[in-house]
């Protein structure tokens, strides 16, 4: 008797798994993703306005240039890519491969983001919070 009950839970568990849909799952994750790739894109945009503001005063300031530039481009890249894996149903066989190879894609790329987030904040901003003051000490120097 208890075998039986056991047997007619577990097709409950069945049920409720098929139950779950593994597109909207799918689609929470990347949009999750995407929130995640807006703050890191703000913060870049934040270090990009302060780069500027300083400009050649900065000891890193044409490196540091690229390296948010390049981050920000690369973070539009990835929106743009999770736009089309977020488009596609993972219940249809075609559209599988497809987010398949998309999400390989976005791995290798957002690993690549985070490398050259790691090597900014290497070369460290040092008065994120006083640009204008360097400015006017700037300007004061003969």
């Amino acid at each position: 008797m208890a075998q039986v009950a056991a047997g007619g839970g577990d097709r409950v568990n069945e049920t409720e798994m098929k139950a779950m849909d593994a597109n909207r799952y799918a689609t929470k994750k990347t949009i999750a993703q995407g929130m995640l790739d807006i703050a890191l894109l703000t913060a870049n945009a934040s270090q990009l306005k302060y780069i500027l503001q300083v400009g050649e005063q900065h000891q890193f300031y044409k490196l540091m240039l690229i390296l948010i530039s390049l981050s920000i481009v690369l973070q539009l890249l990835v929106g743009i890519l999770f736009v089309a894996i977020g488009s596609l149903n993972i219940n249809k066989q075609q559209d599988q491969t497809a987010a398949i190879i998309l999400n390989d894609v976005i791995l290798v790329v957002v690993f690549i983001i985070s490398v050259v987030n790691v090597i900014i904040s290497g070369f460290g901003i040092e008065y994120s919070s006083q640009p204008l003051r360097l400015l006017e000490q700037h300007a004061k120097t003969p």
